[in-house]
C-alpha cells in the first residue's frame, strides 16, 4: 500500500524558550515520512535537496522504508533553510531567515515507479507544484490529502482554489481556515471550504487539538497535555504523516476511520514536540506509539453513572 509524500527536506535553526539548535534536519516531507513509515511502506518521497544534505539522513529514511527515487539532488546549491524563534506560549513564532536555495528550482517529477500509489500527501508547497503532482499521476489515488498555509492565500489564492477542487482532505489551522473562507465561525468556515472541493476538512488548533469536518458531521480530538514541549516545528507535518499513514494501513477512508486517524496523528505529533527536529520520531517504537494512542483514548473516554 504505497503512499507518495511531496514536500521539503531541509535544514532548520530553531530557538524556543527551552533551548536552541543552529542546524537540524527539517522539512515537511521529512516529518511526514518519519511519522507515516510507522504504519505503511513504502513511503515514496518527492522532494529536492542540495549538496549539503547529509547522506546519513537519506540512509536513515531508506532504512525505514522510504523510497528516494523522487528526491532530486542539486550538486551546486544548498538545501532549503529556515530559521525561527518561538514565543513563550509556543503557539506563535517569528521567522528569522528563509533561504529557498534549491527550492527556487523545485519542479517535482513523479517517477514511473511511483505511479499507481493509492495515497498522496501534498505537503505545504506552492499550489502550482501541488497541482502539477496531481496532474502527473496516471491514476487518481484513492485519497489526496493537502496541507497549505496563509502565505499561499496571500500570494496565490486563485492557484490554491484550483488545487482544492482536486483534493479530498485539506489540513489548515484555525487562522488559515478563517482567512480562506472569510468566516469567523469555524463551522461556517468549514462549510465554505468544503464547497471549494475537499470532502473532508481538518482544522488544527495546536495545543487545543483538532477538528474534523465532513458534510454535517464534526469530530473533535483533544491534544494530549504534555509536561514539556521543546519544539513545535514539524508537529503539523507529523500529525499529517500519522493521519495518512493510518488511513493507508487500514485502506479505509470513511469518516469513522478518519476519527481514529486523527487520534493517531495527534499521538505522533505529541512525540514530535518532545525534542528538537525529528529526533524523537527516530527513537520511538511501536510499543511507544501504542501506549500513546491508548493515553489519547483514555483522554476522550468517560463513564457516567446515572443515579
Amino acid at each position: 500500500m504505497s503512499l507518495i509524500t511531496v514536500g521539503t527536506m531541509a535544514f532548520d535553526a530553531i530557538e524556543t524558550p527551552f533551548g536552541k539548535v543552529d542546524k537540524i534536519i527539517g522539512g515537511s516531507a521529512t516529518y511526514v515520512a518519519y511519522a507515516a513509515a510507522n504504519f505503511v511502506k513504502p513511503i515514496q518521497q518527492v522532494s529536492i535537496v542540495g549538496y549539503d544534505f547529509p547522506q546519513e539522513e537519506m540512509d536513515e529514511l531508506t532504512k525505514r522504508g522510504v523510497e528516494l527515487d523522487g528526491v532530486e539532488i542539486v550538486k551546486d546549491k544548498k538545501s532549503f533553510f529556515w530559521s525561527g524563534k518561538y514565543h513563550i506560549d509556543m503557539n506563535s513564532r517569528d521567522t528569522l531567515v528563509t533561504d529557498l536555495n534549491v527550492l527556487e528550482d523545485f519542479n517535482p517529477i513523479i517517477p514511473d515507479s511511483y505511479q499507481g500509489a493509492e495515497f498522496l500527501m501534498l505537503g505545504n508547497l506552492m499550489p502550482k507544484l501541488q497541482l502539477s503532482v496531481i496532474n502527473q499521476l496516471k491514476k487518481r489515488p484513492k485519497l489526496i490529502v493537502m496541507d497549505t498555509m496563509n502565505f499561499w492565500m496571500d500570494i496565490a489564492m486563485d492557484d490554491l482554489k484550483e488545487v482544492l477542487k482536486n483534493v479530498d482532505v485539506l489540513l489548515v489551522n484555525d487562522g488559515e481556515a478563517r482567512q480562506l473562507s472569510g468566516e469567523i465561525s469555524l463551522v461556517k468556515a468549514a462549510k465554505k471550504i468544503m464547497e471549494m472541493g475537499p470532502g473532508f476538512l481538518i482544522i488544527k488548533k495546536g495545543e487545543h487539538g483538532a477538528l474534523l469536518f465532513h458534510e454535517n458531521h464534526v469530530f473533535f480530538a483533544p491534544a494530549l497535555p504534555l509536561e514539556e514541549v521543546f519544539d513545535p516545528t514539524g508537529a503539523g507535518d507529523t500529525f499529517a504523516g500519522g493521519f495518512i499513514g493510518h488511513l493507508a494501513k487500514t485502506k479505509d477512508i470513511s469518516f469513522e476511520n478518519m476519527k481514529t486517524a486523527i487520534i493517531v496523528g495527534s499521538a505522533m505529533a505529541s512525540f514530535c514536540v518532545e525534542k528538537f527536529g525529528p529526533e524523537r520520531l527516530k527513537e520511538i517504537t511501536k510499543a511507544d506509539i501504542d501506549d500513546r494512542i491508548a493515553a489519547f483514548v483514555q483522554l476522550v473516554n468517560f463513564d457516567i453513572d446515572l443515579v
